[in-house]
């Protein structure tokens, strides 16, 4: 039997040139309640080319990177854009504590409408 999908291309190798590194504060928000949910503070912003054109994007790390400094990358050459930083970002989740509290908050206003319901 034989697969109907055609094999993937491989990505090609090139390098990023780091453009910009900014430390980034922890932000205030209901979901993490102003703590960091990574330990990445740096967003670090590259540019590179790809079939004759520049592509700019951007990631975080936990280590600062100098303006001017390059680094490897891989791209998709069917999509240029999409990239081996931007495809390594991590995905974050709420804490623990922020999904306790927003259940109890939940569970809080469905006692409320039933006790008043009974009334």
């Amino acid at each position: 039997m034989t697969s109907s999908t055609a094999p993937k291309p491989s990505w090609f190798d090139t390098q990023a040139k780091v453009t910009a590194c900014k430390y980034q504060f922890a932000r205030m928000n209901t979901l993490t309640l102003g703590t960091p949910t990574d330990d990445n503070h740096f967003l670090i912003t590259f540019t590179y080319y790809a079939q004759g054109r520049t592509y700019t994007d951007r990631f975080t790390s936990p280590t600062y990177l100098e303006q001017g400094q390059t680094l490897p990358l891989s791209y998709n050459p069917s999509d240029p854009q999409q990239n081996s930083k931007s495809a390594a970002s991590p995905a974050t989740r709420p804490p623990l504590f922020a999904i306790g509290v927003a259940g109890s908050v939940i569970l809080s206003i469905i006692f409320l409408a039933y006790a008043h319901g009974c009334n």
